[in-house]
């Protein structure tokens, strides 16, 4: 069963449940606890699986090859270190919605699960007014590869958070690449936090819950991939100056959040972690769109749009006699090469959306650079995000070229079919 509707069930099980009094105050917040996760999970999140869908993402198998002058080498995502904490962010005991969103993308969706669509409307709760999703449960596919291991921390201690990686990185196989995804705030103090300090506990105990950009030089023996959500992310580019021996690859969030009307991080979660993981969704709630908002069948032809963009920028990436030997030897694992695209079209959006407009502190970085053809705010992404922005009526939300304009697109997004 798919585990949101795991969830809503357990709440609403213990919602009914007779407990004794002792046992009442601590049941009481767990069901508060679900209850908040569940609405954290946007009106439409359940619109497509966050895990990787072999009927809904490109096959592995057809996904195109890196040049073997850029790279001989190809890696393949084997483990990732996963761990979030913000002040009163939403969490289900030691799970945060920002660590959920990223281990489910990190998964391989069971291809026993099949999507059967009705209805017009997205409800509140991410279904539509009838039955949107039928599933059909059936034993797990033994044909999909095996999920990469998984380590999710919550609020660990440095000495914790070291001998994890230590463990994962003695253990990681000659072709593997370790992901490590990291989301917390950063340490306010009386002046901007350059060492780029990671909180992961009380700010008064700042030793022993703080990881340091520094503390990964030791684990550069080893490939790495490295997701940084934090205001101070940026401060992490030092550790490609101080490598052990691999170079190491970094997707780093902004250093700012555009403001939301209805979205905060402590109700919703990041915004840079949901483009990772729920591109479209994003994309909508930074437009301040809910469920109730969008018809169906736009949103379905949006993502049909979008997947095929991603596609395509991919294929740029592959084919690109510039690609950085770093991301071509990782540009064939399903996984990387999805939040790497993602990741580019959350680029695009930041870069292109007129609240923001041409400001860096707003927009994400990677280490290293990708080749500037295949880079934002280039003539196709402005193509796209424009395309996008039109289905859902906002287009003078964003800022385009003039060589951009909806009369001069010829889209196929009436050729779109269901």
């Amino acid at each position: 069963m798919n585990a949101r509707e795991h969830s809503r069930c357990i709440a609403s099980d213990l919602q009914t449940i007779w407990l004794q009094e002792s046992d009442f105050k601590e049941w009481k917040l767990v069901v508060q606890e679900i209850l908040r996760f569940l609405k954290a999970e946007t009106a439409f999140m359940n619109i497509r699986p966050l895990r990787y869908s072999l009927v809904l993402d490109s096959h592995p198998d057809t996904l195109p090859h890196v040049a073997a002058a850029i790279t001989k080498r190809h890696l393949k995502l084997r483990d990732a270190v996963l761990s979030s904490f913000h002040p009163n962010e939403v969490k289900y005991s030691e799970l945060t919605i920002d660590t959920f969103r990223m281990l489910q993308c990190l998964e391989w969706e069971p291809s026993g699960l099949f999507y059967q669509s009705s209805g017009s409307k997205l409800s509140q709760n991410g279904a539509t007014g009838t039955s949107r999703i039928s599933y059909i449960q059936d034993i797990a596919d033994p044909t999909l590869p095996a999920n990469p291991r998984k380590a999710v921390l919550y609020r660990p201690s440095l000495t914790h958070f070291i001998a994890v990686l230590a463990t994962i990185c003695e253990e990681l196989p000659s072709d593997g690449i370790l992901l490590v995804y990291l989301s917390a705030s950063g340490y306010c103090g009386s002046a901007q936090n350059e060492s780029g300090c990671i909180h992961f506990g009380p700010r008064g105990d700042r030793g022993s819950n703080c990881i340091y950009p520094s503390d990964f030089v030791p684990f550069t023996r080893r490939p790495l991939l490295l997701v940084i959500d934090n205001d101070n992310s940026k401060a992490f580019k030092v550790i490609a100056e101080a490598e052990k021996g691999e170079s190491v690859a970094m997707l780093l969030s902004p250093s700012c959040s555009p403001a939301l009307s209805d979205c905060s991080h402590n109700s919703n979660g990041s915004l840079f972690t949901m483009f990772l993981t729920a591109p479209l969704q994003a994309f909508c709630m930074l437009l301040g769109l809910s469920g109730t908002d969008i018809d169906l069948d736009t949103f379905n032809k949006a993502e049909m749009l979008l997947s095929s963009s991603l596609n395509n920028w991919g294929l740029a990436l592959a084919t690109s006699d510039t690609l950085n030997p770093v991301w071509g030897q990782i540009l064939g694992d399903p996984f990387i090469r999805r939040l790497l695209l993602r990741f580019i079209f959350c680029q695009a959006v930041l870069t292109l959306y007129a609240p923001v407009y041409n400001d860096n502190k707003f927009l994400p970085t990677c280490v290293p650079s990708l080749p500037t053809p295949v880079l934002p705010p280039s003539y196709s992404y402005q193509s796209v995000i424009l395309n996008l922005a039109s289905m859902f009526g906002a287009t003078k939300r964003f800022i385009f070229s003039e060589d951009v304009l909806p009369e001069s697109i010829q889209t196929n997004m009436n050729q779109l079919t269901l």
